[in-house]
């Protein structure tokens, strides 16, 4: 721990800074200690596809490092974000030096896998949108959530067509269905914050 603590450097960064870019070289890896950071892709056809939202204790341009190849993935920050920083070569250093850190890092690649393998699963043989905006929010709710006397409440901090670029939908597919879900006594929107006042009934919708 002394060792890692004294490579790299600690960044805090405002909304919407740029992290990594999808097919730079690596240079760095970022470990997230607060905040919030958007995965996302895009197609060849301009179309911008989010893979997930990163949290507090991911390591971010993990999978290219390691690798030798380039980002997947552009990351930007949602909210307010601290990171900590350390040049590809000097991870590489410190995980060839510590067996328990390439053993740590085996079992996070596996992480990342399994997560984009459900996802991309989930998203490729669920039913309808609102199965998928209800794991959606029942994911963002688990994660980032604290409970109060409306329910699970969060800031979302993703736009409508956000949503529907992380869930597989359009913007405004997005919006009808939120619609639905607040008509049903499911959840409660205001501004930008969301309270799962019926999380049973998500979960439902997802099963």
């Amino acid at each position: 721990m002394s060792e890692y603590n004294a490579i790299g450097m600690e960044l805090t960064l405002p909304k919407g800074a740029i992290i990594l870019h999808e097919n730079d070289p690596s240079h760095y890896v970022f470990v997230v200690r607060t905040g919030q950071v958007k995965l996302s892709c895009d197609s060849k056809e301009g179309k911008v596809l989010i893979l997930k939202i990163a949290m507090a204790g991911e390591v971010l341009g993990l999978g290219a490092a390691v690798s030798g190849s380039v980002n997947e993935m552009t990351a930007e920050t949602l909210i307010p974000t601290h990171v900590k920083t350390i040049g590809t070569e000097d991870f590489l250093a410190f995980m060839r030096k510590y067996r328990e850190v390439s053993m740590l890092v085996a079992q996070a690649l596996s992480q990342q896998y399994k997560a984009a393998f459900f996802s991309a699963r989930f998203l490729g043989i669920s039913a309808t949108a609102s199965s998928k905006l209800a794991a959606v929010l029942l994911d963002w709710g688990e994660r980032v959530g604290s409970n109060g006397k409306q329910g699970v409440c969060f800031r979302m901090a993703l736009t409508h067509e956000e949503m529907g670029n992380l869930a597989g939908m359009t913007r405004e597919t997005v919006t009808r269905v939120l619609s639905a879900f607040q008509k049903n006594h499911l959840i409660e929107v205001r501004g930008s914050s969301i309270c799962i006042v019926a999380p049973g009934g998500l979960q439902r919708l997802t099963a």
